[in-house]
């Protein structure tokens, strides 16, 4: 099958995470044998910011990581979708891109063709914002992605879209995997934005205090961290390291011997069940991880996947726990590397979604005839 994908972008991942499952997830389509086109604004600001930080190598080197897939880069006033729709078999619009965009694609039909169409969601707007969801319009689409079971009710009850799936995020195995033979330069690694004060009490709860009362060799990696932020960071000993474009993670976090998960308050607050794309690919790094507060509704991890710490003194301990006991930190790397290889990696979404496309396609083989032979008479 042909499969046409609309992302913010591609090749940046400057404060845009949920690049890193669409990459994963265009491999694996391209390693079953579909063929996949993506594209990108050209003055998307994730690519413009990674531009500006990183320079030109940085986001060619990106446009590399997943061999076969076709890039498409556009400026939104000069797109032609009869060009770029046409042969399409399923079409993903993710939810990055602006409005007009998706309601211009959910109203193509060129020639009679219709391939399908989804919405994907992967942000709180949902809930934090639900205005912005309301002004895309989803009635052209045949159904909607939303990456946990509780953005999936939130669709349902609000009316956005025909048919809404839980389609949950899940690590990029080929690119996320142990790296045994690096050798450890800290003890505890973060990596993730501070960003719109969404998570600024949670950093300094379960991150700056538990190393600042540990001692621990500590680093930091993420983009929009103010000044104050930084300075903190530096006042409690904790190396902050800026952006790290996400195919070097994986290195990142071989060098360390635990990393954390602090979600944002809004996931943790209106979309409790939802874990951040990090939780997947650390845990497919084989490096034991322990979390902050958050709620799995949905049994998406079995027990001894990571250590869950309440409060600032409970992630103090854990920390303190795992670092001292080499058996332990190994059984909870082996548990967290077994959890996903087995349920959640990008190839398991795949499935999941050649699986939606077969059910969807009689409705859509119905519309398109009927469009056919509109179009004759």
């Amino acid at each position: 099958m042909r499969f046409v994908l609309f992302y913010h972008s591609f090749v940046s991942c400057w404060n845009h995470g949920n690049v890193h499952f669409l990459r994963g997830i265009a491999r694996e389509l391209i390693n079953l044998g579909h063929e996949v086109t993506v594209y990108e604004p050209e003055d998307s600001w994730s690519r413009l910011n990674a531009l500006a930080e990183g320079g030109d190598a940085v986001l060619a080197h990106a446009a590399t990581l997943v061999p076969g897939v076709k890039l498409r880069q556009y400026d939104t006033a000069d797109l032609d979708l009869d060009q770029a729709l046409d042969g399409a078999d399923v079409v993903l619009v993710h939810e990055w891109n602006a409005p007009d965009l998706v309601g211009r694609i959910g109203g193509h039909n060129a020639h009679g063709s219709r391939p399908l169409l989804f919405f994907h969601d992967t942000h709180h707007r949902g809930v934090t914002a639900p205005g912005e969801i309301d002004s895309f319009d989803l009635d052209g689409y045949d159904g909607v992605l939303a990456f946990g079971e509780v953005l999936r009710q939130v669709y349902v009850a609000r009316g956005w879209g025909r048919q809404v799936h839980t389609w949950h995020e899940a690590a990029d195995t080929i690119l996320f995997r142990p790296l045994p033979d690096q050798d450890k330069d800290c003890d505890l690694i973060w990596i993730g934005n501070w960003g719109d004060e969404e998570r600024s009490a949670e950093l300094k709860q379960f991150l700056l205090e538990p190393v600042f009362r540990l001692g621990v060799r500590a680093r930091v990696h993420g983009v929009r961290y103010p000044d104050d932020a930084r300075h903190e960071l530096a006042m409690r000993g904790i190396d902050y390291a800026g952006w790290l474009p996400n195919h070097h993670v994986p290195e990142a976090f071989a060098r360390a011997k635990l990393t954390l998960h602090i979600p944002r308050r809004p996931y943790v607050e209106a979309l409790p069940g939802i874990p951040t794309i990090r939780v997947f690919e650390a845990l497919a790094c084989g490096i034991p991880l322990i979390s902050a507060p958050w709620e799995d509704r949905e049994d998406l991890f079995p027990k001894g996947t990571y250590v869950s710490a309440k409060n600032s003194d409970e992630m103090t301990g854990a920390i303190s726990d795992v670092l001292r006991d080499d058996a332990f930190a190994a059984e909870l790397a082996r548990v967290g590397l077994s959890s996903v290889r087995s349920r959640h990696t990008c190839r398991h979404r795949v499935e999941e979604l050649l699986t939606l496309i077969s059910r969807h396609r009689p409705f859509a083989a119905r519309t398109s005839a009927t469009a056919e032979l509109a179009v004759a008479s």
